[in-house]
Protein backbone atom coordinates (compact mmCIF):
# COMPACT_ATOMS: atom_id res chain seq x y z
CA UNK A 1 0.00 0.00 0.00
CA UNK A 2 1.34 3.41 -0.92
CA UNK A 3 2.42 5.77 1.83
CA UNK A 4 0.52 9.08 1.93
CA UNK A 5 3.10 11.85 1.75
CA UNK A 6 2.11 15.26 3.10
CA UNK A 7 3.64 18.36 1.49
CA UNK A 8 4.34 21.41 3.66
CA UNK A 9 6.39 24.06 1.87
CA UNK A 10 8.25 26.81 3.64
CA UNK A 11 7.66 30.39 2.57
CA UNK A 12 11.05 30.44 0.83
CA UNK A 13 10.28 27.22 -1.09
CA UNK A 14 6.83 28.48 -2.06
CA UNK A 15 8.28 31.75 -3.37
CA UNK A 16 10.96 29.88 -5.32
CA UNK A 17 8.40 27.64 -7.03
CA UNK A 18 6.11 30.56 -7.88
CA UNK A 19 9.05 32.44 -9.39
CA UNK A 20 9.88 29.42 -11.55
CA UNK A 21 6.36 29.32 -12.93
CA UNK A 22 6.16 33.06 -13.57
CA UNK A 23 9.21 33.31 -15.80
CA UNK A 24 12.60 31.99 -16.82
CA UNK A 25 13.69 29.00 -18.86
CA UNK A 26 12.97 25.63 -17.29
CA UNK A 27 12.19 22.21 -18.69
CA UNK A 28 8.51 21.35 -19.02
CA UNK A 29 8.91 18.38 -16.63
CA UNK A 30 10.46 20.66 -14.00
CA UNK A 31 7.57 23.13 -14.24
CA UNK A 32 5.04 20.31 -13.88
CA UNK A 33 6.76 19.11 -10.70
CA UNK A 34 6.65 22.67 -9.35
CA UNK A 35 2.89 22.81 -10.04
CA UNK A 36 2.42 19.46 -8.30
CA UNK A 37 4.23 20.63 -5.16
CA UNK A 38 2.33 23.93 -4.97
CA UNK A 39 -1.01 22.19 -5.45
CA UNK A 40 -0.17 19.51 -2.87
CA UNK A 41 0.89 22.22 -0.42
CA UNK A 42 -2.51 23.85 -0.92
CA UNK A 43 -4.24 20.56 0.00
CA UNK A 44 -5.47 19.60 -3.48
CA UNK A 45 -6.13 15.82 -3.80
CA UNK A 46 -3.68 13.77 -5.86
CA UNK A 47 -6.28 12.77 -8.46
CA UNK A 48 -7.22 16.41 -9.04
CA UNK A 49 -3.54 17.40 -9.32
CA UNK A 50 -2.88 14.67 -11.87
CA UNK A 51 -5.83 15.78 -13.98
CA UNK A 52 -5.05 19.52 -13.84
CA UNK A 53 -1.32 19.15 -14.52
CA UNK A 54 -1.92 16.44 -17.16
CA UNK A 55 0.33 13.80 -15.59
CA UNK A 56 -0.17 10.33 -14.22
CA UNK A 57 -0.94 9.60 -10.62
CA UNK A 58 2.42 7.88 -10.21
CA UNK A 59 4.18 11.13 -11.19
CA UNK A 60 2.32 13.02 -8.45
CA UNK A 61 3.16 10.31 -5.91
CA UNK A 62 6.81 10.13 -6.94
CA UNK A 63 7.30 13.92 -6.81
CA UNK A 64 5.79 14.15 -3.32
CA UNK A 65 7.90 11.22 -2.11
CA UNK A 66 11.14 12.72 -3.40
CA UNK A 67 10.34 16.01 -1.63
CA UNK A 68 9.50 14.40 1.71
CA UNK A 69 12.43 11.97 1.65
CA UNK A 70 14.86 14.48 0.21
CA UNK A 71 14.42 18.18 -0.47
CA UNK A 72 13.04 20.62 -3.02
CA UNK A 73 15.99 20.24 -5.38
CA UNK A 74 15.61 16.45 -5.45
CA UNK A 75 11.88 16.71 -6.09
CA UNK A 76 12.41 19.00 -9.09
CA UNK A 77 15.35 17.12 -10.60
CA UNK A 78 15.27 14.24 -13.06
CA UNK A 79 15.70 10.72 -11.73
CA UNK A 80 18.29 8.58 -13.50
CA UNK A 81 16.55 6.57 -16.16
CA UNK A 82 17.42 2.96 -16.93
CA UNK A 83 18.72 2.26 -20.40
CA UNK A 84 21.53 0.87 -22.46
CA UNK A 85 25.08 2.05 -21.81
CA UNK A 86 26.55 4.63 -24.13
CA UNK A 87 27.72 3.07 -27.35
CA UNK A 88 30.96 5.05 -27.48
CA UNK A 89 33.44 5.23 -24.64
CA UNK A 90 35.21 8.46 -23.74
CA UNK A 91 38.28 7.79 -25.93
CA UNK A 92 36.05 6.63 -28.79
CA UNK A 93 33.96 9.80 -28.57
CA UNK A 94 37.17 11.85 -28.62
CA UNK A 95 38.20 9.92 -31.72
CA UNK A 96 34.85 10.75 -33.36
CA UNK A 97 35.29 14.46 -32.62
CA UNK A 98 38.84 14.46 -33.97
CA UNK A 99 37.72 12.64 -37.12
CA UNK A 100 34.83 15.06 -37.71
CA UNK A 101 37.27 17.98 -37.43
CA UNK A 102 39.74 16.43 -39.87
CA UNK A 103 39.60 16.43 -43.67
CA UNK A 104 37.02 14.10 -45.24
CA UNK A 105 38.18 11.06 -47.26
CA UNK A 106 39.31 11.43 -50.86
CA UNK A 107 36.46 12.06 -53.25
CA UNK A 108 34.19 13.59 -50.60
CA UNK A 109 33.65 17.31 -50.05
CA UNK A 110 32.54 16.92 -46.42
CA UNK A 111 31.78 14.39 -43.72
CA UNK A 112 28.28 12.90 -43.41
CA UNK A 113 26.85 10.92 -40.52
CA UNK A 114 27.14 7.69 -42.53
CA UNK A 115 30.78 8.39 -43.44
CA UNK A 116 31.68 9.13 -39.83
CA UNK A 117 29.92 6.00 -38.57
CA UNK A 118 31.81 3.87 -41.09
CA UNK A 119 35.13 5.48 -40.20
CA UNK A 120 34.67 4.89 -36.46
CA UNK A 121 33.74 1.25 -37.14
CA UNK A 122 36.97 0.93 -39.14
CA UNK A 123 39.08 2.50 -36.40
CA UNK A 124 37.53 0.67 -33.40
CA UNK A 125 36.25 -2.77 -32.44
CA UNK A 126 32.60 -1.90 -33.10
CA UNK A 127 30.90 -4.06 -35.70
CA UNK A 128 28.34 -1.36 -36.54
CA UNK A 129 27.42 2.13 -35.45
CA UNK A 130 24.15 3.90 -36.20
CA UNK A 131 24.00 7.38 -37.68
CA UNK A 132 21.81 8.40 -34.72
CA UNK A 133 24.59 7.56 -32.26
CA UNK A 134 26.99 9.67 -34.30
CA UNK A 135 24.46 12.51 -34.53
CA UNK A 136 23.89 12.57 -30.75
CA UNK A 137 27.59 12.62 -29.93
CA UNK A 138 28.26 15.39 -32.46
CA UNK A 139 25.33 17.41 -31.11
CA UNK A 140 26.70 17.13 -27.57
CA UNK A 141 29.97 18.60 -28.85
CA UNK A 142 28.24 21.29 -30.98
CA UNK A 143 29.76 19.89 -34.17
CA UNK A 144 28.21 20.04 -37.65
CA UNK A 145 31.00 19.00 -40.03
CA UNK A 146 28.72 19.18 -43.08
CA UNK A 147 28.28 22.93 -42.58
CA UNK A 148 30.75 25.59 -43.62
CA UNK A 149 30.90 29.29 -42.91
CA UNK A 150 32.86 31.75 -45.01
CA UNK A 151 34.55 34.63 -43.28
CA UNK A 152 37.54 36.87 -43.71
CA UNK A 153 40.32 37.40 -41.21
CA UNK A 154 41.66 40.91 -41.79
CA UNK A 155 45.26 41.79 -41.22
CA UNK A 156 45.01 44.40 -38.50
CA UNK A 157 48.12 46.51 -38.89
CA UNK A 158 48.83 50.20 -38.52
CA UNK A 159 47.14 51.03 -41.84
CA UNK A 160 43.99 49.12 -40.84
CA UNK A 161 43.76 50.87 -37.47
CA UNK A 162 44.42 54.30 -38.96
CA UNK A 163 41.63 53.99 -41.51
CA UNK A 164 39.23 52.48 -38.99
CA UNK A 165 39.73 55.23 -36.44
CA UNK A 166 39.54 57.89 -39.17
CA UNK A 167 36.08 56.64 -40.20
CA UNK A 168 34.89 56.22 -36.60
CA UNK A 169 36.00 59.76 -35.77
CA UNK A 170 33.99 61.07 -38.72
CA UNK A 171 30.88 59.31 -37.45
CA UNK A 172 31.41 60.73 -33.94
CA UNK A 173 31.55 64.36 -35.09
CA UNK A 174 28.38 66.47 -34.82
CA UNK A 175 26.35 67.19 -37.92
CA UNK A 176 27.79 70.04 -40.00
CA UNK A 177 25.86 71.16 -43.12
CA UNK A 178 29.05 72.68 -44.50
CA UNK A 179 30.98 69.42 -44.08
CA UNK A 180 28.50 66.53 -44.46
CA UNK A 181 29.63 62.91 -44.12
CA UNK A 182 28.22 60.73 -46.91
CA UNK A 183 28.73 56.95 -46.99
CA UNK A 184 28.90 55.53 -50.51
CA UNK A 185 28.85 52.06 -52.05
CA UNK A 186 27.45 50.15 -55.02
CA UNK A 187 25.52 46.91 -55.34
CA UNK A 188 24.72 44.83 -58.45
CA UNK A 189 21.08 43.83 -58.92
CA UNK A 190 19.71 41.15 -61.25
CA UNK A 191 16.48 41.90 -63.08
CA UNK A 192 14.12 38.92 -62.82
CA UNK A 193 10.88 38.41 -64.73
CA UNK A 194 7.95 36.01 -64.28
CA UNK A 195 7.31 33.23 -66.79
CA UNK A 196 3.70 32.94 -65.57
CA UNK A 197 1.53 35.43 -63.69
CA UNK A 198 1.60 34.80 -59.90
CA UNK A 199 -1.60 33.61 -58.25
CA UNK A 200 -2.69 36.25 -55.72
CA UNK A 201 -3.24 35.45 -52.07
CA UNK A 202 -6.71 34.54 -50.86
CA UNK A 203 -8.09 33.69 -47.40
CA UNK A 204 -6.25 30.60 -46.13
CA UNK A 205 -4.05 30.57 -49.25
CA UNK A 206 -0.70 32.35 -49.61
CA UNK A 207 0.40 33.94 -52.87
CA UNK A 208 1.85 31.38 -55.27
CA UNK A 209 4.76 32.17 -57.57
CA UNK A 210 6.05 29.86 -60.28
CA UNK A 211 9.54 28.56 -59.53
CA UNK A 212 10.62 29.31 -63.11
CA UNK A 213 11.74 32.84 -63.93
CA UNK A 214 13.36 34.90 -66.69
CA UNK A 215 16.71 36.64 -66.39
CA UNK A 216 16.37 40.15 -67.76
CA UNK A 217 19.91 41.47 -67.27
CA UNK A 218 21.66 43.27 -64.46
CA UNK A 219 21.99 46.86 -63.31
CA UNK A 220 24.06 48.64 -60.70
CA UNK A 221 22.93 50.67 -57.70
CA UNK A 222 24.97 53.58 -56.38
CA UNK A 223 23.75 54.04 -52.80
CA UNK A 224 24.54 57.03 -50.61
CA UNK A 225 23.46 57.77 -47.05
CA UNK A 226 24.16 60.77 -44.82
CA UNK A 227 25.86 59.66 -41.63
CA UNK A 228 24.20 62.38 -39.54
CA UNK A 229 20.88 63.15 -41.24
CA UNK A 230 17.89 61.05 -42.42
CA UNK A 231 18.85 61.23 -46.10
CA UNK A 232 19.69 58.57 -48.62
CA UNK A 233 19.84 58.43 -52.40
CA UNK A 234 19.92 55.48 -54.79
CA UNK A 235 20.98 55.88 -58.43
CA UNK A 236 20.42 53.08 -60.94
CA UNK A 237 23.07 52.70 -63.68
CA UNK A 238 23.86 50.11 -66.33
CA UNK A 239 27.47 49.80 -65.17
CA UNK A 240 29.79 50.79 -62.37
CA UNK A 241 32.84 52.04 -64.27
CA UNK A 242 35.17 54.82 -63.20
CA UNK A 243 33.17 57.20 -65.40
CA UNK A 244 29.91 56.19 -63.72
CA UNK A 245 31.54 56.81 -60.34
CA UNK A 246 32.77 60.22 -61.45
CA UNK A 247 29.32 61.23 -62.72
CA UNK A 248 27.83 60.16 -59.39
CA UNK A 249 30.36 62.28 -57.50
CA UNK A 250 29.59 65.32 -59.66
CA UNK A 251 25.88 64.93 -58.93
CA UNK A 252 26.66 64.62 -55.23
CA UNK A 253 28.54 67.93 -55.34
CA UNK A 254 26.33 70.00 -57.67
CA UNK A 255 22.85 68.58 -57.02
CA UNK A 256 22.70 66.93 -53.62
CA UNK A 257 24.97 69.24 -51.58
CA UNK A 258 25.46 72.41 -53.64
CA UNK A 259 25.92 74.63 -50.56
CA UNK A 260 28.42 72.40 -48.76
CA UNK A 261 31.99 73.63 -48.50
CA UNK A 262 33.49 70.13 -48.46
CA UNK A 263 31.79 66.72 -48.65
CA UNK A 264 33.50 63.90 -46.78
CA UNK A 265 32.81 60.62 -48.59
CA UNK A 266 33.32 57.26 -46.84
CA UNK A 267 33.83 54.34 -49.26
CA UNK A 268 35.74 51.11 -49.84
CA UNK A 269 38.93 50.49 -51.81
CA UNK A 270 37.44 49.56 -55.19
CA UNK A 271 39.81 50.45 -58.03
CA UNK A 272 37.33 52.96 -59.50
CA UNK A 273 37.00 54.91 -56.23
CA UNK A 274 39.90 57.25 -56.85
CA UNK A 275 40.44 60.94 -57.60
CA UNK A 276 41.90 59.84 -60.92
CA UNK A 277 38.46 58.61 -62.02
CA UNK A 278 37.27 62.22 -62.18
CA UNK A 279 40.21 63.22 -64.39
CA UNK A 280 39.38 60.31 -66.71
CA UNK A 281 35.76 61.44 -67.01
CA UNK A 282 36.00 65.25 -67.10
CA UNK A 283 38.37 68.00 -68.27
CA UNK A 284 41.15 68.74 -65.80
CA UNK A 285 39.59 72.02 -64.67
CA UNK A 286 36.25 70.34 -63.91
CA UNK A 287 37.85 67.41 -62.11
CA UNK A 288 39.95 69.83 -60.05
CA UNK A 289 36.84 71.84 -59.13
CA UNK A 290 34.96 68.76 -57.97
CA UNK A 291 37.87 67.35 -56.00
CA UNK A 292 38.24 70.70 -54.27
CA UNK A 293 34.87 70.00 -52.64
CA UNK A 294 35.34 66.27 -52.04
CA UNK A 295 37.33 64.55 -49.33
CA UNK A 296 37.67 60.77 -49.66
CA UNK A 297 37.94 58.55 -46.58
CA UNK A 298 38.57 54.84 -47.19
CA UNK A 299 37.56 51.95 -44.96
CA UNK A 300 40.23 49.31 -44.26
CA UNK A 301 40.40 46.30 -46.52
CA UNK A 302 38.01 43.53 -45.45
CA UNK A 303 36.14 45.96 -43.19
CA UNK A 304 32.96 46.76 -45.10
CA UNK A 305 31.10 46.65 -41.76
CA UNK A 306 32.63 50.08 -41.05
CA UNK A 307 30.71 51.62 -43.95
CA UNK A 308 27.35 52.77 -42.67
CA UNK A 309 25.80 52.47 -46.13
CA UNK A 310 26.11 48.66 -45.93
CA UNK A 311 23.35 48.72 -43.32
CA UNK A 312 21.18 50.85 -45.59
CA UNK A 313 21.72 48.52 -48.54
CA UNK A 314 20.57 45.63 -46.35
CA UNK A 315 17.40 47.54 -45.46
CA UNK A 316 16.80 48.40 -49.13
CA UNK A 317 17.08 44.77 -50.21
CA UNK A 318 14.90 43.52 -47.37
CA UNK A 319 12.14 46.13 -47.65
CA UNK A 320 12.04 46.81 -51.38
CA UNK A 321 14.06 44.44 -53.56
CA UNK A 322 13.16 41.05 -52.08
CA UNK A 323 10.95 40.16 -55.08
CA UNK A 324 11.07 39.80 -58.84
CA UNK A 325 11.40 43.05 -60.82
CA UNK A 326 12.01 42.63 -64.54
CA UNK A 327 12.72 46.13 -65.94
CA UNK A 328 15.03 48.97 -65.06
CA UNK A 329 12.12 51.40 -65.22
CA UNK A 330 10.14 49.33 -62.74
CA UNK A 331 13.15 49.04 -60.47
CA UNK A 332 13.75 52.79 -60.52
CA UNK A 333 10.08 53.45 -59.75
CA UNK A 334 10.01 51.06 -56.77
CA UNK A 335 13.31 52.32 -55.36
CA UNK A 336 12.19 55.95 -55.69
CA UNK A 337 9.03 55.18 -53.73
CA UNK A 338 11.03 53.43 -51.02
CA UNK A 339 13.58 56.26 -50.89
CA UNK A 340 10.91 58.99 -50.61
CA UNK A 341 9.03 57.14 -47.88
CA UNK A 342 12.15 56.42 -45.85
CA UNK A 343 13.45 59.99 -46.12
CA UNK A 344 10.05 61.41 -45.18
CA UNK A 345 9.88 59.09 -42.16
CA UNK A 346 13.19 60.47 -40.89
CA UNK A 347 14.82 57.04 -40.81
CA UNK A 348 18.56 57.05 -40.22
CA UNK A 349 21.37 54.78 -39.15
CA UNK A 350 22.32 55.29 -35.51
CA UNK A 351 25.96 54.28 -35.26
CA UNK A 352 27.06 53.20 -31.77
CA UNK A 353 30.60 51.84 -32.30
CA UNK A 354 33.24 54.45 -31.45
CA UNK A 355 37.01 54.72 -31.46
CA UNK A 356 36.99 54.12 -27.70
CA UNK A 357 34.94 50.92 -28.25
CA UNK A 358 37.42 49.76 -30.88
CA UNK A 359 40.40 50.26 -28.59
CA UNK A 360 38.64 48.44 -25.75
CA UNK A 361 37.17 45.51 -27.71
CA UNK A 362 39.90 45.10 -30.33
CA UNK A 363 42.84 46.12 -28.17
CA UNK A 364 44.55 42.74 -28.46
CA UNK A 365 44.52 42.99 -32.24
CA UNK A 366 46.10 46.44 -32.36
CA UNK A 367 49.75 46.49 -33.47
CA UNK A 368 52.17 45.93 -30.61
CA UNK A 369 54.57 48.81 -30.07
CA UNK A 370 58.10 47.94 -29.04
CA UNK A 371 59.38 49.90 -26.05
CA UNK A 372 62.08 52.39 -27.12
CA UNK A 373 65.55 51.70 -25.83
CA UNK A 374 66.74 54.21 -23.22
CA UNK A 375 69.30 56.71 -24.41
CA UNK A 376 72.85 56.13 -23.19
CA UNK A 377 74.20 58.65 -20.74
CA UNK A 378 76.31 61.35 -22.27
CA UNK A 379 74.87 60.92 -25.75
Amino acid sequence: MNICYRIELSEVERTQLQAMLSGGKHAARTLKRAQILLAADAGVPDATIAQSVAVGGSTVYRTKRRFVEGNLERALSEEPRPGAARKLSGPEEALLVATACAKPPAGRARWTLELLAGEIVRLTHHERLSRETVRRRLAENALKPWQRKMWCVPKIDGAYVARMEDVLDLYAKPSDPQHPVVCFDESPIQLIGETRPPLPATPRQVERVDYEYRRCGTVNLFVMVDAHRPWRKVTVTDRRTATDFAVCMRELVDVDFPQAERIRVVMDNLSTHTPGALYEAFPASEAHRLLGRLEFHYTPKHASWLNMVEIEIGVLKGQCLDRRIDTREGLEREIAAWEDERNAAGARVRWMFTTENARAKMGRAYPKIASPEPLAKGS
